[in-house]
């Protein structure tokens, strides 16, 4: 069955049995269940071999699973001058031993202001993201690396930063993680189909028609404060309008990825996936 959408977890599926381990394990339980995507959670660091990277490659080709990777939690385009050839490190590994295990995708938390406007900060963190992929396309390396929407909007993240990263340099397109986008101003905006829908016309117009079909989308429920995120939840204890967002998305015509990051994480991306569904007619 073929849908608009795949669907799957960040991280392996929480069920996956003990053997085989790790991700070829995560990806043949995903595969069983239905799921067909993972996004390997590399988010305390690459620790992984050439050898396990051709294993994992393999197993995701015989499954026909597509594979991301969410990089470490340390890289942050606007660290110190000094810092920065370490934290850049972070994410050139996991592009590197990405693009080696056969992920076409690399979603990082772009960093946080430092007190600076979204302005100055993208004129310090652009020059150093284009200098990333001038770097792999010198290498061969044609992984797509996505700086993701943040829950705080005291972090590097907004839409529109991630909009004008996107704009400036090609080859850059966006995480759009939709919890987040809901949390971020910690007001309960941007959970409705009117505002989804004037969101992913301004994604249409900044990046282009073809941008629409190959979205990278985080979800999951969150609790929001104030100041933003405070943790994801399993969808029945969140606010999000899941359904109205799946309606957005599908009279907008998106296509490309939804990945779960809810405590549950297999069985709301399985729900999601129904709900998709439900909602398009898909797969019916």
């Amino acid at each position: 069955m073929t849908l608009s959408f795949r669907f799957g977890t960040v991280g392996s599926p929480a069920a996956t049995p003990p053997n085989p381990r790790g991700t070829v394990g995560g990806i043949k339980y995903a595969t069983s269940i239905g799921l067909d995507a993972l996004e390997l959670a590399w988010v305390q660091g690459v620790r992984v071999s050439e050898t396990t990277c051709a294993a994992i490659k393999q197993t995701a080709a015989e499954a026909g699973m597509a594979l991301s990777v969410h990089a470490p939690y340390y890289i942050n385009l606007n660290g110190d001058e000094e810092k920065w050839p370490r934290l850049r490190k972070y994410l050139m590994d996991a592009a590197h031993f990405g693009n080696l295990a056969g992920a076409t995708d690399i979603i990082f938390h772009p960093g946080t202001y430092f007190g600076h406007s979204p302005e100055e900060v993208l004129r310090v963190i652009i020059p150093r993201l284009q200098g990333c992929v001038n770097e792999l396309l010198r290498d061969g390396n044609l992984v797509t690396l996505r700086p993701e929407i943040s829950g705080k909007a005291a972090m590097l993240g907004s839409l529109s930063d991630v909009l004008e990263m996107a704009k400036a340099i090609p080859g850059i397109f966006p995480c759009i993680d939709f919890a987040h986008l809901h949390a971020r101003l910690g007001d309960g905006t941007m959970n409705s189909y009117d505002e989804w829908i004037t969101m992913l016309a301004l994604y249409k117009q900044s990046l282009g028609k073809n941008a629409l079909k190959n979205m990278h989308i985080h979800l999951s429920g969150i609790n929001y404060g104030p100041k933003g995120e405070m943790n994801h939840l399993v969808m029945e204890e969140a606010d999000l309008d899941f359904r109205n967002l799946m309606r957005a998305l599908y009279d907008t015509g998106v296509q490309g990825r939804i990945m779960c990051e809810s405590p549950v994480l297999e069985v709301d991306a399985l729900k999601f996936r129904q709900i998709w569904m439900d909602v398009s007619g898909e797969g019916k």
